[in-house]
């Protein structure tokens, strides 16, 4: 699973921003089931950041996020992102020219399912 959120970070603020996703990133990363995480910046908006960090799965994001520290660090800093979708599952893994298809682990009336009626996927998309 990948978390990716975009931030607009005023030039005044940037420093402050990298020192507050740092912390964040320091402890996403020593959760168990955390892969990688990384703060870039864009080459073409010198104020729009993108934070990406990569889980092993759904599970391990929701068990990342979960000890006291890190909703105190990271949950206000993952509020201040672009109000969009932010999770994603992979579909197509590449490394070396050779290129990994992973099915989709979202139920295929995930989008069609209102408040209170889901009782578990039967079929991924």
């Amino acid at each position: 699973m990948l978390l990716a959120c975009r931030f607009t970070v005023a030039e005044a603020d940037a420093s402050a921003f990298t020192d507050r996703v740092a912390k964040a990133l320091a402890l996403l990363t020593a959760q168990p089931g955390v892969r990688a995480g990384r703060l870039t910046r864009s080459t073409d908006q010198h104020d729009l950041f993108l934070l990406t960090v990569e889980f092993e799965s759904v599970p391990a994001y929701r068990r990342a996020l979960s000890p006291f520290e890190v909703r105190e660090a990271v949950v206000p800093l993952l509020s201040t992102a672009h109000p969009e979708p932010s999770a994603f599952e992979p579909l197509l893994d590449a490394e070396s020219g050779d290129v990994r298809q992973s099915e989709s682990l979202v139920a295929a009336d995930a989008f069609t399912v209102r408040l209170g009626e889901a009782a578990g996927p039967t079929t991924a998309r």
